[in-house]
């Protein structure tokens, strides 16, 4: 197989991930019932991704996101359906299906990238990024159901992170990889699904949340200083 044959344009890609959308709203619209605002909610997340899709394409200079890219792009369409049912509490159940299918997905784009030669820096960042959609999601869905509004810095600690990278450039750099970067990632999404299905005692599913954020804090503390260092913004001794 060769790579022509993978290169999929972006936007047929981006038309078969908006089939995969619509297909799955309408089946919730079935199954559990979607509300407009939740449904519009939905809508305008999937419009915003797509227009930074297609401009981080553009800017990569690449006519296709490969089959990998595909599989992403599939997962993003779980998460944004996901959305139309956060703050739902008998929605739940549908909410966790739909993010513990996008979570088993994110073992599949990495593999098939290597596998059919396609990896790429867009696309190992739109990876990263539906990610880190798919935690906000499901922290805003735990955050409302509990009423506990803290439970958001889970998502928002690497959006902090981005952002003070483009004040401060020395967090712009390439960061060693970590096994306990990985576990602590991990831990963040099972930690917040467990609380999204409701299956424990609201203290108990909140308690592994917040042991969740802690081991977060850490990581993303271990990461700033090894970043500090390696930039020679302090002496190391």
């Amino acid at each position: 197989m060769t790579r022509r044959s993978l290169a999929t344009p972006v936007a047929v890609q981006l038309l078969a991930s908006g089939g995969l959308l619509a297909g799955v709203l309408a089946l919730l619209a079935a199954v559990v019932g979607v509300g407009v605002v939740g449904l519009g909610v939905a809508v305008l997340v999937a419009v915003v991704a797509v227009v930074l899709v297609v401009r981080a394409a553009a800017r990569a200079g690449v006519p296709t996101l490969g089959p990998a890219g595909s599989v992403t792009l599939a997962r993003g369409a779980l998460v944004v359906a996901a959305v139309a049912l956060v703050g739902r509490d008998t929605a739940s159940a549908a909410l966790v299906t739909l993010t513990v299918v996008a979570l088993a997905l994110d073992g599949v784009d990495g593999p098939v990238a290597r596998r059919t030669g396609t990896a790429s820096a867009l696309g190992a960042r739109l990876d990263v990024e539906t990610d880190a959609l798919l935690l906000l999601v499901l922290a805003v869905h735990v955050a409302l159901v509990t009423g506990a509004p803290w439970v958001l810095a889970v998502a928002l600690l690497r959006y902090a992170f981005v952002a003070a990278a483009r004040v401060l450039p020395w967090l712009r750099g390439q960061l060693p990889v970590r096994r306990s970067a990985k576990v602590v990632a991990a831990l963040q999404g099972v930690a917040l699904i467990v609380a999204a299905a409701g299956v424990l005692p609201v203290g108990v599913e909140l308690a592994l949340v917040a042991v969740a954020l802690v081991a977060l804090v850490w990581s993303f503390g271990v990461s700033v200083v090894w970043l500090w260092r390696a930039a020679g913004a302090r002496p190391v001794h």
